[in-house]
């Protein structure tokens, strides 16, 4: 039977996962506590899997591309739209440690409540939480390091580049891309597409 080690090294070994701290993090933050039951014997497959309210838990080596394009640090503030399961939410808590934090925010009720239990199997000392998302995209008047959206989105989404401090970093699905956008100051970002994804449709 598939394990979390054997996933990890079959992505490590396709190159999906490359940094050391995230790889520490996909061992040590099973994908088990986030799949329901009906799907357990699928966990370990490298397939989305649903997860309730027409939502999914995310292709384990999608999470890795994002994640490594992301480039999550120790210490950031890190916002995660569209948390579901809170998977993705829990792997950033794990990577930014005790100096770091991260808000999770979700806009199906369930998933909230659902996310919230599965971020509490942790112990992360990281001020780290999922809150019902509100009417507009992000925390609007907040600022963070990296901002991940794990819903595809039909158009850059220029309300997050305020909510980005200068340096930091947006990973999001537009169309079927990913798109790496990269605050360097104000008024310039700079963007890296990556084509051939597939996720749910962001709605706000």
């Amino acid at each position: 039977m598939k394990t979390m080690d054997r996933l990890v090294d079959d992505m490590i070994s396709s190159n999906m996962l490359k940094s050391p701290l995230i790889i520490d993090a996909f061992r040590t933050i099973d994908r088990k506590y986030f799949v329901p039951e009906e799907y357990e014997e699928d966990t370990y497959a490298d397939m989305p899997l649903p997860i309730g309210d027409y939502q999914t838990i995310s292709q384990p080596s999608t999470v890795a591309f994002m994640l490594e394009r992301l480039e999550p640090q120790d210490g950031n503030q890190v916002l995660d739209i569209g948390s579901g399961s809170a998977w993705t939410t829990a792997l950033l808590c794990y990577i930014v440690g005790d100096k770091g934090s991260v808000t999770g925010v979700e806009r199906v009720d369930s998933l909230v409540e659902q996310g919230s239990e599965n971020l509490a199997k942790f112990r992360f000392h990281t001020p780290c939480h999922i809150e019902k998302a509100g009417d507009k995209l992000g925390l609007p008047g907040k600022q963070f390091d990296r901002i991940l959206v794990s819903a595809s989105a039909d158009e850059v989404p220029e309300e997050l580049f305020p909510q980005l401090k200068i340096g930091g970093i947006l990973v999001i699905p537009i169309g079927e891309s990913i798109f790496k956008f990269t605050k360097v100051s104000e008024t310039e970002i700079e963007k890296e597409e990556f084509y051939g994804f597939v996720f749910v449709p962001l709605i706000y």
